[in-house]
């Protein structure tokens, strides 16, 4: 299928050379990509770049290669995506595969020039491979509302200090509450997960409006070059976090004493961390947000943890898992199951042992533009007045 403006185009190119030029200066004055009606519960969506390279494709929460209009340095593609899609992307070009640095608009990787929704990554301080990124983001007309990420009028935020723990910990306080007898949530990938995912000015509003009660959260980083060590089933991290971070917060905050109200939350391999650890700890943890987690793990016996959910005696947790729709490439190493088959799969394993279980399907990718929004279906899900 092909962009209707596109055809027109390429019509007018047989008679007039510079209607390239027109064109070009029309769509993006209107903003790219060219986003045009399709049907109900779809868009047609059009990725447009000019420049010289020998390739070029839009790539991180969508990986679509773009055509060079022949004797033209327009590279363009059309797909039909789903109207209420959220994502994320940036250009590519001749194979590299970073992520942009800044929001100039150049280099080998870079963000859409002329779509002015971005996202940006602050590199973590103190991770030294941890840098800058920025990415554009696609938003089609009914991509779902995000109502609790933006602080609201009159809403106190918690307090964040840095607990005196390696490696690095930041401690949420809610505002105008006492932390004793306080449930905790331990958070994987804290620094993003604070900036990039907002998960407290998350906790500001659901506590606010009394969607949550109240809680402590502990936010553990996971440096780049640590972190697939880290957030291994059975690694250093999960005695970290039951043999040293509960201890501390119960000893210094007075927080996290009933295990069944603990939560613990990850992203990606963070979900898979999260998963594992409430399975082999359930007096610790009570409930688990694990988004898009990384199931398919090790990649060579993949799913190994979904198979031990039946070997294990079944505990009182609460789950949340979601993943997206375009959450379909096979994983690492490259050859393995997709994300999408093997949440799918996880869900079905708990359910059948009997564990509590919120499902999720999003329109989006592997990506933090849609965790930042679900993060709060999934403490609603397993934390919320309502929860059983």
């Amino acid at each position: 299928m092909q962009s209707p403006q596109l055809d027109a185009l390429l019509d007018a190119l047989l008679d007039e050379p510079a209607s390239l030029d027109e064109f070009w200066r029309r769509v993006t004055a209107s903003g790219t990509p060219l986003i045009e009606d399709w049907r109900d519960d779809s868009r047609l969506v059009t990725f447009l770049w000019r420049g010289a390279a020998r390739s070029t494709r839009v790539w991180w929460g969508l990986d679509i290669a773009l055509e060079q209009l022949p004797g033209t340095d327009l590279w363009y593609a059309t797909r039909v995506l789903p109207s209420d899609l959220r994502t994320i992307y940036c250009f590519a070009h001749d194979a590299a595969d970073g992520l942009p640095a800044d929001p100039s608009g150049q280099g080998p990787c870079h963000v859409d020039a002329f779509n002015p929704l971005r996202q940006y990554f602050e590199g973590e301080p103190g991770d030294p491979d941890d840098s800058d990124a920025w990415l554009s983001v696609l938003s089609l007309p009914d991509a779902p509302a995000e109502p609790w990420l933006e602080p609201r009028p009159g809403v106190p935020a918690g307090t964040l200090v840095d607990a005196p723990l390696s490696p690095p910990v930041s401690v949420y306080r809610p505002a105008g509450t006492p932390t004793e007898g306080l449930p905790v949530l331990v958070v994987f990938d804290g620094w993003i997960a604070r900036t990039a995912q907002r998960i407290p000015t998350i906790l500001d509003n659901l506590i606010a409006a009394g969607e949550i009660p109240p809680l402590v959260a502990l936010f553990v980083s996971n440096y780049a070059a640590t972190r697939d060590d880290e957030l291994t089933p059975g690694s250093a991290m999960a005695g970290f976090v039951t043999g040293t971070l509960l201890p501390w917060a119960r000893t210094e905050l007075g927080a996290g004493a009933d295990g069944r109200a603990n939560m613990i939350a990850g992203v990606s391999r963070g979900g898979l961390a999260a998963a594992a650890l409430a399975l082999s700890s359930p007096e610790s943890f009570g409930a688990v947000i694990s988004q898009s987690g990384s199931f398919w793990w090790p990649g060579d016996d993949p799913g190994r943890l979904i198979r031990e959910v039946a070997r294990r005696p079944p505990a009182d947790i609460r789950f949340y898992l979601d993943v997206g729709i375009f959450e379909t490439h096979p994983a690492p190493p490259g050859d393995g199951p997709t994300q999408i088959d093997v949440n799918r799969a996880m869900r079905d394993a708990l359910r059948a042992r009997g564990y509590s279980v919120s499902y999720a399907e999003y329109t989006g990718g592997h990506d933090y533009i849609n965790w930042r929004r679900t993060f709060a279906d999934g403490l609603i899900a397993v934390a919320g007045v309502h929860a059983s």
